[in-house]
């Protein structure tokens, strides 16, 4: 039987895929935990349909992201954080701590996507990596000042 993967099924194939399964399994597996549906025409149909909305957003998406790391790449940042003695930090810098500040400056930046070169525990700066994108990102630098 062909069937329409809804979601990515290991050792089978990735979403919206279509592929010949034995009828229990689909039936008995797929069918029930909505993994799939039969490969009907209408179902193609709405598959390929879905397949262009989404392309089209991921085209959105990538164009968002490049134009942002045009703005920001290369910029450098300002974080003031809590010192004691000798410019030592309450605490390291973190990634949450970065996303706050860009998004203090107007730039939107999930947290998952700063990758910090190297744990930041006293007052100077580091090399950031923001991940925009599964295919753009760029670099800043963040410096630490006393607060």
């Amino acid at each position: 039987m062909k069937v329409v993967l809804l979601e990515d099924v290991k050792k089978l194939g990735k979403k919206n895929d279509v592929v010949e399964v034995s009828d229990g399994y689909a039936r008995n597996f797929l069918f029930k935990r909505n993994l799939a549906i039969e490969a009907t025409g209408g179902n193609l149909n709405d598959v390929r349909l879905k397949q262009g909305s989404v392309k089209a957003k991921e085209d959105r998406e990538l164009a968002e992201a490049k134009e942002l790391a045009a703005l920001i790449g290369g910029r450098r940042f300002t974080i003031r954080k809590k010192t004691g003695e000798g410019g030592r930090l309450y605490g390291a810098l973190t990634a949450m701590d970065v996303a706050d500040s860009l998004s203090a400056e107007g730039f939107n930046i999930d947290k998952r996507g700063v990758n910090l070169k190297q744990n930041l525990k006293n007052v100077g700066q580091t090399d950031v990596t923001l991940k925009l994108h599964t295919e753009v990102s760029c670099e800043i630098v963040i410096e630490v000042v006393s607060a």
